[in-house]
């Protein structure tokens, strides 16, 4: 990976499985990270490590399905660091059933998390990229948004939802650097209690955002 020294790099979900390796890979590179997430213990001890390897790291306890916080998280990295380059949405949840199980609490979860969440950080984030005139999110969106899978149809749908917003924020705001997102990549991370052993693979969807001309 190329050096990311004067990169500011925010991130959701940061605690554990993707969001934690994802912090750890680009601490290595050289950017700056924020780590957002509800565990605390679990984002201090991921900050001592990405810190004690020479990297820059701070955190902030958030709840992605409250909006404050997720502004908490985006304004932490401009008050700490200057400025804001990406935001990374990674906290995602997905207590998969089959629809006849009717788990209407876990349905609405999974909408409040992994849609939601995601909204709320680019209503968070799209006033710093608007003063700074760039920006990027990056977001993981899912093979199960892609193909319809049995059991999966509401995890399913939350990130088909968050790829079609990407889309948008894409196709709203054309820049040279826009990309289409990323083709399915097998990931492997731990169990947690945010993550199901059997949630499918998730690939990366990366925008920049410029203001429009």
């Amino acid at each position: 990976m190329a050096t990311l020294d004067d990169k500011v790099i925010a991130i959701t979900g940061a605690s554990s499985g993707i969001g934690a390796a994802t912090a750890r890979r680009l601490g290595r590179a050289g950017a700056a990270v924020v780590l957002g997430a509800r565990r605390k213990d679990r984002l201090e001890a991921l900050a001592e490590e990405i810190r004690a390897a020479g990297g820059r790291a701070a955190t902030v306890a958030i709840d992605v399905t409250d909006p404050d916080d997720v502004r908490r998280l985006v304004q932490t990295a401009v008050t700490d660091f200057g400025r804001l380059d990406v935001l990374v949405s990674s906290a995602g949840i997905g207590p998969i059933s089959p629809m006849a199980a009717r788990r209407a609490a876990d349905w609405d979860a999974m909408i409040d998390v992994n849609l939601r969440g995601v909204l709320h950080g680019i209503d968070a984030a799209l006033p710093i990229f608007e003063a700074q005139g760039r920006g990027h999110f990056v977001t993981i969106v899912s093979t199960a948004g892609l193909k319809i899978t049995p059991t999966m149809a509401v995890y399913g749908a939350t990130k088909n939802a968050v790829r079609t917003v990407l889309e948008d924020c894409a196709r709203s705001r054309p820049t040279e650097r826009s990309r289409p997102p990323r083709s399915p990549l097998a990931t492997s991370t731990p169990s947690s209690p945010t993550r199901s052993p059997t949630q499918p693979s998730a690939p990366k969807s990366a925008k920049a955002w410029r203001p429009s001309p």
